[in-house]
């Protein structure tokens, strides 16, 4: 496999059939709202401090940072669910140890508001959230084409959205997973930082995923079951290989479970049959092997990731040539990618003559 920059670029759309949509996008921080919905609330007792925050031009560390330094705490203490994007309003929970709550509600920080401040008993780690809620505007839409924005939207609804990566999760440059494959291959030396060595493993694994998705979409099977697939149930989790592939269609086709896909690593489970070989063909193209992931089973055990997330009931607001979209979308998924389907600014110019 060839890794590209902005890899996600190359990937097909869910609905081709539909032009492009003009629009911009993020012109303010308000133009791109997230509230986190927790796994669980805060118990009221304990060391730590669950804080709820909204803010605006500042990622998550450099929030989490200028708030401990304003009451006094490290921040290598702090924890936080998920990280949010700069360039927004966020509203996230976060964790101080030893804070006093009273002290964080009566922060003054440029950027932050501390919306609640409940002790509990534990930090707060990585993934422990159940969802995002986003409010998203699109500014300058021609109204003429809000009838093909319904009927986008009526697909996503429909067939859910692909759970593609995001831009952000290949680097800046986008040559995250280029730079890790020379190294995880032993043809350059590892970056000297553990974060930097599992950020650019991550992007390998997350492009390889990409493109397990995208060979779906191109052949509209989002959403079907093979033979062998490792099937994954939305409310609990829950991972099995459907024994009857046509009852498994029937709970996929309610949204009751979905395919998943693969994040290559030496602890990953595999399908079986016709998914297995699939999956094994996809490893071998991209050009990794099992005693690579062998050697860096720690850095990236693996795990399985949903093809396809449940949009439902997506809204849709129209204030003159300005469309406001509100949906929820399960932790890990990307918001940008209904927008990126929307706006098509990568796809192919129209042919003409």
């Amino acid at each position: 496999m060839v890794y590209r920059k902005r890899p996600d670029m190359t990937l097909p759309y869910l609905t081709p059939f539909i032009a492009p949509i003009g629009a911009e996008f993020r012109s303010t921080p308000e133009d791109f709202e997230v509230e986190e919905v927790p796994a669980y609330g805060p118990s009221g007792t304990g060391e730590h401090v669950f804080a709820f925050i909204e803010k605006r031009g500042l990622t998550t560390k450099d929030a989490v940072r200028l708030l401990c330094e304003r009451v006094g705490m490290d921040p290598r203490s702090a924890g936080w669910a998920g990280l949010k994007d700069r360039h927004a309003v966020t509203r996230q929970w976060i964790s101080i140890h030893g804070a006093s709550p009273d002290a964080l509600r009566q922060a003054e920080v440029e950027g932050i508001r501390v919306l609640e401040a409940v002790p509990h008993t534990q930090k707060l780690r990585t993934g422990h959230l159940r969802a995002n809620r986003f409010r998203i505007r699109l500014r300058n839409v021609d109204p003429g084409r809000i009838e093909d924005l319904r009927r986008l939207l009526s697909a996503v609804e429909a067939q859910g959205l692909p759970n593609y990566y995001g831009e952000q999760r290949f680097g800046r440059d986008g040559d995250n997973a280029t730079r890790a494959m020379a190294w995880v291959l032993g043809d350059a030396r590892p970056p000297r930082s553990a974060f930097q060595r599992k950020l650019q493993m991550s992007a390998i694994q997350s492009e390889i995923f990409n493109r397990c998705v995208a060979d779906r979409v191109q052949s509209s099977t989002l959403g079907k079951v093979f033979p062998g697939d490792l099937m994954k149930k939305h409310e609990s989790g829950g991972l099995f290989v459907a024994p009857d592939v046509e009852d498994a269609q029937a709970r996929a086709d309610a949204w009751e479970i979905s395919p998943t896909g693969p994040m290559f690593g030496a602890k990953m489970r595999w399908p079986e049959d016709e998914a297995r070989d699939r999956e094994e063909a996809l490893l071998e193209a991209s050009g990794l092997t099992r005693d690579a992931l062998a050697k860096w089973k720690r850095l990236a055990p693996g795990t399985r990731r949903f093809v396809r997330v449940p949009v439902p009931n997506l809204g849709l607001t129209v204030s003159d040539n300005t469309v406001a979209l509100d949906f929820t979308l399960p932790a890990g998924s990307y918001a940008t990618i209904l927008v990126r389907e929307i706006l098509k600014r990568d796809a192919p110019p129209p042919k003409t003559g």
